[in-house]
């Protein structure tokens, strides 16, 4: 069985997120049936990290977080300028690094 859409996974994750009370928006859209997902979670204390799919040391698909040193913004920016499929996404609230890898890595 294939993935299914882009498109249809942040649906579903930032239905999943404003359901339990958080917040979740689409920064960037990309391309909705292949387009990869770079999330943006705003921490409770205001920080933000990055997080998207990717090998864990195992080989097993996990989320992992690619926040970088210097301002996430311009970081997810540059890799939109690369790569104009990939959607960017925003969680803020609690749960919101739960959610993103269960809605995105068990599509």
């Amino acid at each position: 069985m294939g993935r299914l859409p882009t498109g249809l996974v942040v649906t579903a994750l930032l239905r999943r997120m404003n359901d339990h009370g958080g917040m979740g928006m689409v920064l960037a859209r990309g391309d909705p049936h292949a387009g990869g997902v770079l999330v943006v979670v705003v921490d409770p204390d205001g920080r933000e990290r990055i997080l998207e799919r990717g090998l864990g040391l195992n080989g097993a698909t996990t989320l992992i977080d690619s926040t970088p040193r210097e301002g996430v913004t311009g970081y997810w920016r540059r890799r939109r300028s690369r790569d104009p499929d990939l959607w960017v996404v925003e969680l803020s609230g609690a749960e919101a690094e739960r959610f993103a890898a269960e809605t995105i890595l068990n599509d």
